[in-house]
């Protein structure tokens, strides 16, 4: 059996919501309005402030449903890789990047797990190094235009059964895999691996990892991959490795269990 290690997306591998990250780049390709664009950018200072809770994410999930409907799926997915060196560089853990790096060294396989749509997510975790995703996926119409419902919704009890269909399809050893995140939302999916480990948790989470003796890591070093997402480069890039030196505390963690 093989080991894996999966990471959640938001204020875990980057420091923001990826979904209200994209706003901007919404905007301005005329996807919606003002307004709304406004309304993003209260959503993504609160998110930042005070993370999310359940009925907040589902809430918001309702309304990008709303917002999103007739958009087109490859209009949407190519508009953010061509706007991730914009978007999404700046906000990249190093640390997550030691990590993502780390697990692949030894031989598990790495996964993105977000409740974000498909579309943002893929080109995101291209970016990072991470081909393998489990995220939220919206229906859509014959013509491929997304309708507002979803068709699969990777959170909370979504994250546990696509991992058990994972974890079936490709004979993965939970008890000796990872789960990083941030959010109490993603407990169930922490408690199926061996090793949880909480990054930049909010409260409740952080509570339950001290409770249950679970490490607890801060990520605060948001680096630029320096490249653009079409071109081959390492995970650790020689601007990365330098910005990642304080993440040799983060491999501790690692060898501890190998130990």
């Amino acid at each position: 059996m093989k080991q894996a290690a999966f990471f959640d997306l938001d204020k875990t591998v980057i420091a923001k919501s990826s979904t209200l990250a994209f706003g901007k780049p919404f905007y301005k390709a005329g996807l919606f309005g003002t307004r709304t664009l406004m309304k993003i950018g209260l959503a993504q200072l609160f998110y930042v402030i005070f993370g999310a809770d359940e009925d907040s994410l589902e809430k918001a999930r309702d309304q990008m449903l709303q917002l999103t409907a007739g958009w087109h799926r490859s209009e949407i997915e190519q508009l953010v890789e061509e706007t991730l060196e914009e978007v999404a560089a700046p906000l990249v853990y190093a640390e997550a990047l030691f990590l993502i790096d780390e697990h692949k060294r030894n031989g598990r396989s790495v996964f993105i797990v977000s409740a974000s749509p498909e579309q943002v997510v893929r080109p995101v975790a291209r970016y990072v190094g991470v081909p393998n995703i489990i995220a939220s996926k919206v229906k859509t119409d014959e013509a491929g235009f997304f309708l507002p419902e979803l068709e699969r919704y990777a959170m909370g009890q979504g994250k546990v059964d696509a991992l058990n269909e994972l974890v079936e399809k490709e004979d993965i050893d939970l008890e000796g895999s990872y789960a990083y995140s941030d959010s109490i939302t993603d407990l169930p999916m922490m408690e199926m691996v061996g090793n949880p480990v909480a990054v930049n948790p909010e409260k409740e989470l952080r509570k339950v990892a001290e409770e249950r003796g679970w490490p607890i890591l801060e990520f605060q070093r948001p680096v630029s991959l320096g490249e653009p997402l079409r071109k081959r480069v390492p995970v650790l890039s020689s601007a990365t490795i330098a910005a990642v030196i304080g993440g040799f505390a983060v491999a501790t963690l690692l060898r501890r269990k190998r130990a």
